[in-house]
C-alpha cells in the first residue's frame, strides 16, 4: 500500500460526500443531454474527476509526487466504491 491512511480516509470521506450529492451531479449531467449518450455515465465521470482532482491536490499539499502505484491504488479504491456511486446517481 502506497497511499497513506490519511489520504485513503480523505478519499473515502470525499466519495461519501459525492454519493450524498449524486442527484446534484446527475442534474449537471442532464444539462448536457442530448449531446451525451448517458446521463448516469456522465454524472459518474464528473464525480470521478472531482475525486481524482482532490486526490492530486492532497498530494500537492503534502509536497509529494504521485507515483504510478498511487494512481493504481486510487483507481482500485474508486472502483470498489463505483457501485455505490452509480446506485446513488440512479436513485431518484
Amino acid at each position: 500500500m502506497t497511499i497513506t491512511k490519511y489520504t485513503k480516509d480523505f478519499i473515502d470521506n470525499l466519495v461519501d460526500y459525492y454519493i450524498s450529492e449524486a442527484p446534484s451531479y446527475r442534474q449537471i449531467a442532464e444539462a448536457y443531454a442530448p449531446e451525451i449518450n448517458s446521463v448516469p455515465d456522465a454524472a459518474f465521470g464528473i464525480i470521478a474527476g472531482c475525486v481524482y482532482s482532490a486526490f492530486l491536490r492532497a498530494y500537492e499539499n503534502e509536497n509529494k509526487v504521485v507515483e504510478l502505484e498511487d494512481i493504481q491504488e486510487f483507481n482500485k479504491i474508486l472502483k470498489e466504491r463505483a457501485p455505490l456511486i452509480k446506485k446513488a446517481i440512479l436513485e431518484q
